[in-house]
């Protein structure tokens, strides 16, 4: 049976007096079969599933300082590579807020949370997802010092809730090689309150895919996420796409326990196709896709028909484009496709 809010809430009141130094790390995640669309606080209005991208991590420390009373708000600040970064405060404190019924404990102390990611800014990857991930495990690892008699999986599932409240994406950015999102009535154990592992083991022919990401486009996108997903409460095609990717989780659940690459690479690129025409469908409707995009897309196919590579691409709500294979194509990749491409490349985070 799936946990509930309630099964969340923190009820001791002791918390440790001492002056705490917590590190943990945190991936970023890739969806195959994407989410677009949310309802209430932060739930998704389909379920996805994603690859963990276990090379692109986040990397945070945080310095706890007990405070002689409870306050109000958490005391913090927010350093990225070792500068104080204020413009990201609001959201933390907002997320905070949020956690405050789950993990009370967190206002017994100030805080100075040190973050840094292993891979570039505005490249593709979902720092979001990673950074709130980790936020979340090093809550839950001071959760634990305070409560050390839960078992391995709700530690793990009240994290993802935790990450949830942060960044949508960042439920799925808990652990992997791959986590579905979101309440699926054929699927049990699945909730929109957190992620869940897959219940079957990886078929060997997706444990050694790769994803490089081709920079078509950097800086901040023109369109938000959060505006995104906002447009899909009235989109006319809403209701179609919600029941598609409540098949395609399905589908892609036994594709990847049965290493079925050929309709693993129909559904990836469909659904990063269908999550742009989404947003080219909307009200009013926006272009993220650049003319380079375009192209790669183009080139990738022709690579895939004329030399028989199962090499595919997907998208996030972005330009940029990550090219998903297998390890043993990497050398041929590199010397008729990434070898001869004008933008930046970033290799190897999955």
């Amino acid at each position: 049976m799936p946990w509930t809010e309630k099964d969340f809430i923190f009820k001791d009141n002791h918390y440790p007096s001492n002056r705490l130094e917590i590190t943990e790390e945190a991936p970023s995640n890739i969806a195959l079969v994407k989410y677009w669309g949310k309802y209430g606080l932060q739930r998704p209005m389909n379920p996805s599933i994603s690859f963990t991208l276990s090379q692109s991590k986040t990397i945070t420390k945080a310095i706890l300082t007990p405070l002689g009373k409870p306050a109000n708000k958490v005391s913090f600040k927010f350093y990225l590579d070792n500068r104080h970064q204020p413009a990201f405060e609001p959201k933390i404190a907002r997320f905070f807020d949020l956690i405050h019924r789950y993990t009370p404990f967190v206002f017994q102390y100030d805080w100075q949370i040190y973050s840094h990611n292993t891979f570039p800014h505005s490249s593709g990857i979902a720092s979001s997802a990673s950074g709130f991930a980790a936020l979340a495990k090093l809550i839950m690892n001071l959760e634990k010092q305070i409560n050390p008699y839960q078992n391995a999986l709700y530690y793990l599932q009240k994290t993802s809730f935790l990450a949830r409240l942060g960044s949508g994406s960042a439920a799925r950015s808990i652990s992997g090689p791959v986590m579905l999102w979101g309440e699926h009535p054929q699927i049990a154990g699945t909730s929109d309150l957190y992620a869940t592992l897959p219940d079957f083991d990886l078929h060997p022919v997706f444990q050694n895919f790769k994803d490089s990401i081709v920079l078509v486009e950097t800086g901040q996108k023109k369109v938000s996420s959060t505006a995104g997903h906002a447009l899909m409460d009235q989109h006319p095609f809403k209701n179609i796409r919600i029941q598609q990717a409540f098949d395609n989780v399905i589908k892609m659940n036994q594709i990847l326990k049965t290493g079925d690459i050929s309709h693993f690479i129909d559904i990836v690129e469909a659904e990063a196709l269908g999550l742009h025409a989404m947003m080219m469908t909307s009200r009013p409707n926006y272009i993220l896709m650049q003319p380079g995009t375009l192209q790669i897309i183009h080139s990738l196919r022709q690579i895939r028909k004329e030399h028989n590579i199962p090499v595919c691409f997907t998208l996030d709500a972005g330009a940029n484009v990550h090219v998903l294979y297998p390890e043993g194509e990497k050398n041929k990749l590199q010397k008729i496709f990434f070898d001869n491409l004008e933008h930046k490349i970033i290799f190897d985070y999955l």
